[in-house]
């Protein structure tokens, strides 16, 4: 089933929720359609698509193929970077752009208080990394649930927690920070079987739509919001 929205919010600027899918068809251990659609039967309905080595025309193919597999379950593609591919959903670095496109639904990656200050029209961020993280190695200093908790408390748009989360105690611990859901890339990618393995995460995170679907109108100004397309 779609996630639910806030009464009154714009659907298609529901913040993600729940466990989001970062895909990486190069860790996948089977075609990477074939682990979205596993995840998606556990629950899964949010993919960012990122395999940023493909050219265009093969991104924008593979990004139709995941939108079909999410749509007939009320899911959403979101694509890393600024093009959307077609569609209206993107993840954006912290190095930029600044401002973000004019876009439905803008997701930015922030690390620290000094990036969460940075942000201007996004939607959601994530933070990362949580937790010491096999898909890269050496990035850090983890922030740990308790620094997780702490940037939460400072940002003006729902967060998702990121970076080596691979159990559902993981998964359970950034929510209770206050993340409204979790990003996880290796958990899934890497499973024997991701229609499993997403279950268990999303009965440990919640489903999607069970966080903030938008920001409460005090974090943002109107004049910030981006006019409906």
């Amino acid at each position: 089933m779609p996630a639910p929205v806030a009464l009154g919010a714009d659907p298609a600027r529901a913040a993600p929720s729940g466990v989001v899918l970062l895909t990486d068809r190069w860790q996948a251990r089977r075609p990477l359609t074939e682990v979205v659609e596993a995840a998606v039967a556990g629950g899964v309905r949010w993919v960012v698509l990122r395999e940023k080595d493909l050219s265009r025309a093969e991104r924008a193919a593979l990004a139709a193929e995941l939108r079909a597999i999410l749509a007939d379950a009320g899911g959403r593609l979101i694509v890393a970077g600024p093009d959307p591919l077609d569609g209206d959903a993107v993840h954006l670095p912290a190095a930029g752009p600044y401002p973000p496109p004019a876009v439905r639904l803008v997701g930015r990656s922030c690390h620290d208080a000094a990036e969460l200050g940075r942000l201007t029209t996004e939607d959601y961020v994530t933070l990362s990394p949580v937790f010491p993280t096999r898909t890269k190695p050496g990035y850090g200093p983890p922030l740990h649930p308790a620094g997780l908790c702490e940037l939460i408390a400072t940002s003006p748009v729902p967060v998702l927690a990121l970076g080596g989360i691979e159990t559902p105690e993981q998964a359970r611990e950034c929510v209770m920070a206050g993340a409204a859901g979790v990003a996880v890339l290796g958990a899934l990618m890497r499973a024997d079987d991701p229609t499993e393995v997403a279950a268990a995460l999303i009965g440990a995170a919640g489903p999607a739509g069970h966080g903030r679907p938008d920001q409460p109108p005090s974090r943002r100004q109107p004049s910030q919001r981006r006019s409906p397309r």
